[in-house]
C-alpha cells in the first residue's frame, strides 16, 4: 500500500511537502474549499518549488467552483512548474458547495466536466457551454506557460457506484473521504472496473482514500482524548454533512443522530435555518476543541478513522488493499511532523 498526506492549503505548506517527500510518501494532497482554506493552486505551486519526486494532489475540485477552461489553466500550469507529478481530483463539490449554503453540483456535469478537463490537459479541443452558447475551446498559449505533454493524473471523488462508474467510463482513478469499509471499497474498485470495460478504458486504475491514524500505545485508551484529537475532525464532518443532509442523517444511528442534534445547538443553529453554513462548517478539517472531542463517539472513531496498535493497523490496511485501495492518505493534524514520521515507519 502507497503512502500519502493530505492537509488543508496555508502559507508554510510546502515545508511539509518537503518533509513528506523525504520520508518516502507517495503524493502530497490539499483540500480545494475556498471559503475554508487557503488557494489550493498558489499552496502547491509552492510545493512543486520545495520538492522534486512526491505527486501533488488536489483533493477536490468541482464544476461548481470554477470553469473547465479556468480549472485547466490552474492545472496545465501546475503540470509546467512539476511536470508528470499533478493529481487532478474532481468531485461534486459537496463540502464546498455547501459552505456556501448551496447544493452539490449534478453526476453529469460531473462527468461532463471531467472529460472537458482530460482533453483541455492533454492539448485537445473540447466544447465548452454557457447556456444555449455553445464553442469550441482550446488552449492557444504560445510558450512555457501550460505544459500539456506530460499527463496529469484524474481521480473521481467517490462516495457511491455512480460516481464510481463515471471513473470508469472516463477511465480515472477513484478518492474516496473516510471510507474504510473493505466492502464498499471492493464494490466501488468492481463498479468502476466493469463501467471502464463497457467503455473501453483500461480496467486498472487507482484508488485513494483520506482519513486519520492515531497509532495505540501500549495500554492506551482507544477511545481517549489523543485518539479523538486524531481523527475528530473526520467525525465532525460527517456530523455537520449529516446535520445539512437529513437522508443521510437518517441511516445514522440513535446516539449519532443526538450527536448532530448536540452539534447544531453548539454551533446556534438548526437544521432548517437558511444561515447555517457560516456555523456548520466552523474549522472544518481543522483540529477539534477540546469541548468537541463528546461528540468523536466511539462508533465514529471505529468507522471512519485508523486507530489501533501497529499490529491492527497493518492489517487493517491489508485488507483495505485486497479491496482496491492502492494509497492511504493521512491528514496529521496534531502534530504534522510526528505524525508523518510515525505513519512513515507503519509497515504495510
Amino acid at each position: 500500500m502507497r503512502k500519502g498526506i493530505v492537509v488543508t492549503a496555508h502559507v508554510g505548506v510546502e515545508k511539509l511537502a518537503a518533509q513528506a517527500e523525504e520520508l518516502g510518501f507517495s503524493s502530497f494532497w490539499v483540500y480545494d474549499t475556498p471559503m475554508l482554506h487557503g488557494d489550493p493552486f498558489i499552496a502547491l505551486a509552492l510545493c512543486a518549488k520545495a520538492t522534486s519526486r512526491i505527486k501533488l494532489g488536489v483533493g477536490v475540485t468541482s464544476p461548481a467552483l470554477r470553469s473547465a477552461p479556468a480549472a485547466a489553466n490552474h492545472f496545465a500550469s501546475l503540470n509546467a512548474l512539476a511536470p508528470g507529478r499533478v493529481i487532478c481530483g474532481i468531485g461534486t463539490g459537496n463540502t464546498a458547495r455547501r459552505t456556501l449554503g448551496m447544493l452539490p453540483t449534478k453526476m453529469a456535469e460531473l462527468e461532463r466536466f471531467t472529460a472537458a478537463l482530460q482533453d483541455l490537459c492533454s492539448g485537445r479541443p473540447t466544447q465548452y457551454r454557457e447556456g444555449d452558447r455553445v464553442r469550441e475551446v482550446q488552449f492557444m498559449h504560445i510558450g512555457p506557460y501550460v505544459n500539456t505533454t506530460d499527463p496529469i493524473e484524474f481521480v473521481v471523488a467517490a462516495f457511491g457506484l455512480k460516481a464510481s462508474a463515471i471513473a470508469g467510463r472516463r477511465g480515472t482513478g477513484v478518492l474516496s473521504f473516510g471510507l474504510l469499509d473493505p466492502g464498499a471499497w471492493a464494490a466501488f474498485t468492481q463498479e468502476r472496473r466493469n463501467a471502464a470495460r463497457a467503455a473501453g478504458r483500461p480496467a486498472e486504475a487507482d484508488s485513494y482514500v483520506m482519513t486519520s491514524m492515531h497509532v495505540l500505545a501500549e495500554g492506551e485508551d482507544r477511545y481517549g482524548d489523543a485518539s479523538r484529537d486524531a481523527m475528530g475532525h473526520i467525525a465532525l464532518s460527517l456530523l455537520a454533512f449529516a446535520a445539512d443532509n437529513p437522508s443521510f442523517a437518517a441511516n445514522l444511528s440513535e446516539e449519532e443522530k443526538d450527536a448532530v442534534q448536540r452539534l447544531l445547538a453548539r454551533r446556534g443553529t438548526t437544521a432548517t435555518s437558511d444561515e447555517r453554513h457560516k456555523v456548520l462548517y466552523r474549522n472544518y478539517l481543522g483540529r477539534i476543541a477540546p469541548e468537541d472531542r463528546d461528540l468523536v463517539l466511539p462508533s465514529l472513531v471505529d468507522k471512519l478513522g485508523l486507530v489501533g496498535t501497529p499490529d491492527e493497523l497493518t492489517a487493517r490496511i491489508a485488507e483495505m488493499e485486497k479491496s482496491g485501495v492502492n494509497e492511504l492518505v493521512i491528514q496529521p493534524v496534531v502534530d504534522p511532523v510526528a505524525e508523518m514520521t510515525e505513519f512513515a515507519k507503519l509497515t504495510v
